[in-house]
């Protein structure tokens, strides 16, 4: 309980730190950052799932990087996150998740993001249509 609330606090600074580029620019600050993203996403929180999902997958670093932060989009979609099914359904159209485009699967994702409440995901169906 208490280690949950502790990373739920620490998660919530770094949104507000993340904010501020001199901090972000600053490699141990950096860290810090991404750690606490990463702990919060890890204990099942959808909307640090969709945020840290997010950085990794258009500007994470390093080997793996990209692969992670589309498994965290996806888990997040699942969750009832929106913004994470939509941007899924975008990858999934453009072949950019190590697969042939599938307008298939982005429209069920983008279905998942209209019922989540997203505004261009029906816009994206009407025009897969």
């Amino acid at each position: 309980m208490f280690r949950k609330l502790k990373a739920y606090v620490s998660y919530r600074l770094a949104r507000k730190l993340f904010h501020w580029s001199w901090f972000v620019q600053q490699p141990r600050g950096w860290r810090w950052l991404e750690g606490q993203f990463a702990r919060m996403a890890n204990l099942g929180n959808v909307g640090a799932q969709s945020f840290y999902g997010h950085i990794l997958t258009f500007r994470g670093r390093g080997l793996g990087a990209r692969e992670e932060g589309v498994r965290l989009l996806r888990l997040a979609a699942q969750g009832g996150d929106g913004k994470a099914a939509y941007q899924i359904g975008v990858l999934s159209l453009a072949g950019s998740l190590g697969k042939a485009p599938d307008p298939v699967e982005a429209a069920r994702w983008w279905k998942m993001a209209a019922k989540a409440g997203h505004p261009l995901a029906q816009i994206r169906l009407e025009q897969l249509g």
